[in-house]
């Protein structure tokens, strides 16, 4: 099935692929002191999973998407426009109802990964919902189908105006369409084959268990112990991770390898021409762009990457760092825990001094049950916003244990947030954001939020640390990932010339860590395993240069504001605002920024430099 515009995002932020949290055990012991941290209520979305409401939206979507068929399929090239606004503007409010029942499933299940009931009842959602998304399946590739000219015709028209950002993405799809009948029957196999995969995936990785100081911990809590200060816990931790997913290696390779030939097949199909080129163009965002991001950072390795964690071996009293050392808290920093309160305080702190309406957008996700704060057993891993539908709101799911990196997970996560509320007057299909794009309020408002932290603290050796902590996030987000999509290139790319044996899985992991880590780290061969966790390989190829793009797109935005004039808080939320509405271009170009140039990613590095050089001075 074609990644066409009007297909919603599952989720957002920075999901277990960087930023790992704690399960059960740990959570019970630190929860007090951190105050009542909230759940959220799905309720906004349905009742429950037998509520009449859901039993009604899924009849109705159901009787009223085979009406929709009857009425226009094969009838799309004679409308005139205003008869064709009206049809997209019931396409997409039959798009919304199932929108809304996909969204109750995938937070539901998010909630409890390992409840074999809620499982159950999920998945039954998610057959009925592409059972009747059947029925419509037929509309964007009639539409694809109408020759250039008239197309151009009818989008001119003032009564598609509002559509028109959706129809241009839209057809943008057209040189990759197959047959209906083949359209259809990869449309109704996704449930056995695909998803069946990502779900053996999840349901495998909640249940390995790390056997730690005597404990079988979760692979979140596992990871969460890499950042513990003790280097024989980080040890213990890092062996445990390496040893159970080395155990189960096989069965990630088998995963990997069906998922990777599964695209590789609909690639060829589908005329793209690298196994990238499907997520660049549901990115919206050109080829070359991507390469000159990835050039960049690489490029950059040495200056940052290399030369922090050298510094960091040094600080930590070591000639080498081994890989559970690149998450060790420095020697001064005082591991303190913050109350769920004062993150609150913090963050609503941090927007409010930007933009007030900003904060009054995020305080609603506070006043309201909008996040799921709270640790506990079978709950997903790592931290993401939902946008839902418009109709609704987003929610936020977080693991919060109370350090600072949980503080600017928040942060993150809420900007997210407020990006998606704000771009829900765009309507269903507009509001929906490219990945390239969906970072940015996420990673503007976690800057927002270290910088007012950094502000607020005058001890110099505190100081020290929180740069060097955000030095760390910054180098996972940018560097980190670039790595990631160097190994998803080189798998892809190999797969396509056979299957690939674990051992050659991990070769290419290592290969990728190795030249971004560079010369501090050894490894050894428990190393070789770590591929076998990371979601985003899984749920979405080639997603996870997304992160580099917004968090390299932010530091020169904020470079930016910070010298900017008044007006900039305007020009921000209008940007965010357009939701999916406005090319990247358009996006940057009232703040004088531009993509497509080369000198764009080295500014938005320089910023990570600057930090790096300012901890030089001390080491």
């Amino acid at each position: 099935m074609l990644d066409g515009a009007g297909s919603k995002r599952a989720v957002s932020g920075a999901a277990g692929a960087n930023r790992a949290t704690a399960d059960a055990a740990g959570a019970r012991a630190v929860e007090p002191a951190l105050g009542m941290l909230p759940e959220w209520d799905l309720r906004d979305l349905y009742p429950g999973p037998s509520a009449p409401e859901l039993k009604r939206d899924l009849e109705d979507c159901a009787r009223n998407s085979a009406a929709f068929a009857a009425h226009y399929q094969g009838k799309l090239a004679g409308l005139d426009a205003k008869a064709l606004a009206d049809a997209i503007a019931t396409y997409e409010r039959l798009s919304e109802i199932m929108g809304r029942v996909g969204s109750y499933a995938d937070l539901s299940q998010q909630a409890n990964t390992t409840d074999p009931e809620v499982a159950r009842t999920c998945q039954d959602l998610r057959e009925r919902i592409t059972d009747i998304a059947a029925h419509t399946l037929f509309f964007e590739l009639e539409l694809r189908r109408i020759e250039d000219a008239p197309f151009a015709a009818l989008v001119a028209s003032k009564a598609l105006a509002h559509y028109a950002p959706w129809l241009r993405d839209m057809r943008a799809y057209r040189p990759h369409q197959l047959s209906d009948e083949a359209e259809r029957l990869l449309h109704e196999k996704s449930v056995v084959g695909r998803q069946a995969w990502i779900r053996l995936f999840d349901e495998t990785l909640a249940g390995l268990r790390f056997p730690v100081d005597g404990r079988d911990l979760t692979v979140t809590e596992a990871l969460h112990l890499l950042s513990e200060p003790a280097r024989e816990t980080r040890r213990e931790a890092a062996k445990a991770l390496g040893k159970v997913l080395g155990e189960n290696e096989r069965l990630f390779a088998l995963i990997t390898n069906t998922l990777a030939k599964d695209k590789e097949v609909e690639d060829k199909w589908r005329h793209f021409d690298s196994p990238m080129a499907s997520r660049h163009l549901a990115n919206r965002v050109e080829a070359p762009v991507v390469d000159a991001l990835v050039k960049a950072v690489r490029d950059a390795y040495p200056s940052l990457s290399h030369r922090y964690y050298r510094i960091k071996a040094k600080w930590l009293g070591l000639d080498k760092l081994a890989y559970w050392d690149r998450n060790a808290p420095l020697p001064a920093d005082d591991n303190r825990e913050i109350p769920w309160d004062a993150a609150k305080r913090a963050v609503l702190g941090a927007y409010g001094d930007f933009s007030p309406e900003l904060a009054d957008l995020v305080g609603n996700f506070f006043a309201k049950p909008w996040i799921d704060a709270r640790v506990r057993p079978g709950k997903s891993p790592g931290a993401f916003c939902h946008p839902t539908v418009p109709a609704v709101h987003p929610y936020v799911l977080l693991n919060y244990q109370g350090k600072t990196r949980d503080v600017m997970t928040l942060a993150h996560e809420l900007g997210h947030g407020v990006h998606q509320l704000l771009a829900a007057g765009q309507g269903y299909f507009l509001s929906d954001t490219p990945l390239t794009l969906a970072e940015t309020a996420s990673v503007f408002g976690e800057m927002l939020t270290f910088q007012a932290l950094l502000r607020g603290e005058k001890d110099a050796a505190r100081r020290r640390v929180m740069i060097a902590s955000k030095v760390e996030d910054m180098l996972n987000t940018v560097v980190r990932q670039i790595a990631f999509y160097e190994f998803e290139r080189g798998v892809h790319t190999e797969r396509r010339s056979g299957e690939l044996t674990a051992e050659r899985i991990g070769a290419i992991w290592m290969e990728a860590q190795r030249a971004s880590l560079g010369d501090a780290f050894a490894f050894d061969e428990d190393y070789r395993a770590y591929w076998a966790y990371i979601p985003h390989f899984i749920h979405s190829p080639f997603y996870v240069y997304a992160y580099a793009f917004g968090d390299c797109l932010v530091n020169s935005l904020y470079s930016v504001y910070e010298r900017a004039e008044a007006g900039f808080q305007k020009k921000y939320l209008d940007m965010l605002r357009a939701g999916g509405s406005l090319h990247h271009k358009e996006l940057l170009a009232p703040f004088g920024l531009d993509a497509s140039d080369p000198a764009f990613w080295a500014r938005g590095l320089s910023l990570v430099g600057r930090f790096i050089d300012e901890l030089e001075k001390d080491a």
